[in-house]
């Protein structure tokens, strides 16, 4: 009966792992034009609703004054998941 050949040893080979590159420490620290926006969208916000309820908004206490309040909140809180 015929003998099958033996396997070569393979002297420890390893992949090479691959490169990580970080992408946050690509593009740098978020410019000072984006934070202040960022925090400015939601303190008008909030000072848009407080105005709201203290009647110094046109036709306060209105929904429509809650809602742009509230859209400004969230707006600025959007913009806290692209900030670095």
């Amino acid at each position: 009966m015929p003998v099958s050949k033996k396997r070569k040893k393979v002297a420890n080979r390893r992949p090479t792992p691959p490169k990580r590159v970080d992408p946050v420490a690509e593009k740098g620290p978020s410019p000072t034009w984006y934070v202040a926006l960022m925090f400015g969208l939601m303190g008008l916000g909030v000072l848009i609703i407080l105005a709201n309820y203290i009647t110094l908004l046109p036709g306060s206490p209105d929904n429509t004054w809650l809602m742009v309040g509230l859209a400004g909140i969230a707006a600025g809180f959007a913009m806290t998941l692209n900030y670095r």
